[in-house]
């Protein structure tokens, strides 16, 4: 249920305090300090540990107890005496309160029915540091933080650009959390920012946590496993993306920024893509899109060829599968199952545990239970080997999310194979591409550039042509001004 707070200021400064006492009972960390200036009653309010007691000290209080012989009318101490440097004036009591509740300090004085917020945010935050789930050959090494301020300052710092545009919202009914859109306002799609703007404008939920909950609340597809919003770490992969003529999404208390729209070919992507020579990145684009599709199908192809095809292998290969299976107690598709389902468990475990035992227990762990499973006739060895291609295949995907949506796909498929055979692959893959084909995100098709007609954005998806060939921005996004190079 929300909150109900009256918007109406006194003139008075006690009646002021003891309504903010007492919509805020039982707050312990809530500081109220009342002092004269001159002969008008005046009274701050700040929360311990979230406002700069620092700031308070010096250029609040001791300036206006030390000045107060100066002070001939209110507005004085507005304009003379208080030596801060952001200090706005609001009219209304429950932004008052937001802004008390966001770190501010509030001020009251007697005789002016307004409330005076001064800039004192300061609270614990992480240092600028390397993002670890998007690491770079070459490139920057600072990643967002927690701490919004600081996000929007390293994406300033990338685009010196006028333009550049960060548009603040207060989101989720009892958290409040501060959401900036960002975009520059020449280069973006006005209606892929419209659309941004009307979802973000209709969350109505109690707490925003997380970038994530964002994510979710404004996607196309909710009933989709794959992503279709890309979300970073990394300021120059946001900085790329707004001069692409796309939309970020910042949300504080989260070091992952949210880019829209997104597309399939650009969750394969990388900053390091950019950073060497075409001829370098273009070979990792193929190997990259080689080992998804390895990493999908593999397993199936497995089951299917075994248990369906086996005339289509080489005839000592054939052999040497079947000598491997020997006394192997079950069927192939239970066994792919057994070391998927064994796989995906150790790599949960790895993510969940300390960083100091992970890399061990992930090493030791794998080793020990495939050749334990070996050992005992649970599987094959060529079905250890299967496994471990596909794992590091699927590990070579850049995007988390993507990840976990292909391995969805890898069960889906193993179950079609298990069913028809090759021919449940096939339809599968099928489905899997009409799924893809009929995905949008905010109005974009989801296999854009791929299914766009125009050819000049072939240059950046299975190869990335020279730099100075990107006369234009991707037209498939239609940006405003078209043009990035001349």
């Amino acid at each position: 249920m929300k909150e109900i707070i009256r918007d109406l200021i006194t003139p008075k400064v006690d009646e002021n305090i003891s309504y903010l006492k007492e919509i805020l009972k039982d707050a312990s960390d809530i500081v109220y300090r009342e002092f004269n200036i001159g002969q008008w009653k005046a009274a701050i309010s700040y929360i311990d540990g979230m406002a700069d007691k620092e700031i308070i000290n010096n250029f609040i209080l001791e300036s206006v107890m030390l000045r107060s012989e100066r002070v001939n009318n209110v507005m004085d101490i507005k304009n003379n005496i208080l030596t801060v440097s952001d200090m706005k004036e609001i009219l209304k009591f429950s932004e008052g309160v937001n802004a008390l509740m966001s770190g501010e300090t509030i001020m009251f004085i007697e005789g002016i029915p307004a409330i005076y917020v001064i800039a004192t945010r300061s609270w614990p935050a992480r240092g600028v540091s390397e993002p670890s789930g998007e690491t770079v050959i070459r490139g920057g090494r600072d990643g967002f933080t927690e701490t919004i301020r600081f996000n929007t300052a390293l994406i300033r710092r990338r685009i010196r650009d006028t333009r550049l545009k960060f548009v603040s919202k207060s989101i989720g009914v009892r958290s409040k959390t501060d959401v900036v859109i960002s975009y520059i306002d020449d280069i973006v799609n006005k209606d892929i920012l419209q659309k941004v703007m009307e979802r973000i404008d209709k969350i109505n939920i109690d707490a925003v946590l997380d970038s994530g909950y964002i994510e979710q609340l404004i996607e196309d597809n909710k009933w989709s496993p794959f992503p279709q919003m890309q979300s970073t770490e990394r300021p120059d992969v946001v900085a790329g993306a707004l001069y692409e003529g796309r939309v970020a999404i910042l949300v504080d208390n989260s070091p992952f920024a949210i880019i829209a729209p997104a597309t399939f070919p650009s969750l394969f992507q990388t900053p390091d893509d950019y950073y060497q020579r075409w001829m370098n990145s273009s070979m990792l684009r193929i190997i990259r899109f080689l080992a998804i599709f390895i990493g999908m199908i593999m397993p199936a192809l497995y089951v299917a060829v075994t248990s369906f095809h086996v005339s289509i292998i080489p005839t000592k290969l054939a052999y040497s599968i079947a000598a491997s299976r020997e006394g192997v107690a079950f069927p192939a598709f239970v066994e792919t199952l057994i070391m998927e389902v064994a796989m995906s468990f150790l790599i949960e475990a790895v993510v969940r545990l300390p960083k100091a035992i992970g890399s061990t227990i992930g090493i030791v762990g794998g080793l020990i239970i495939g050749q334990a499973a070996v050992s005992a006739g649970i599987v094959s060895p060529i079905m250890i080997i299967i496994v471990s291609v596909t794992s590091i295949a699927s590990f070579i995907t850049p995007n988390y999310e993507l990840s976990s949506a292909l391995r969805i796909s890898r069960f889906f498929l193993i179950i079609l194979a298990t069913i028809m055979g090759l021919y449940g692959i096939s339809l599968g893959l099928i489905i899997i591409l009409i799924h893809l084909a009929k995905l949008q995100s905010f109005g974009i098709p989801y296999l854009s550039p791929i299914v766009h007609p125009h050819k000049k954005d072939f240059k950046d998806i299975f190869i990335r042509a020279p730099l100075n060939m990107f006369k234009n921005r991707p037209e498939f996004i239609e940006p405003r001004d078209k043009i990035r190079q001349k």
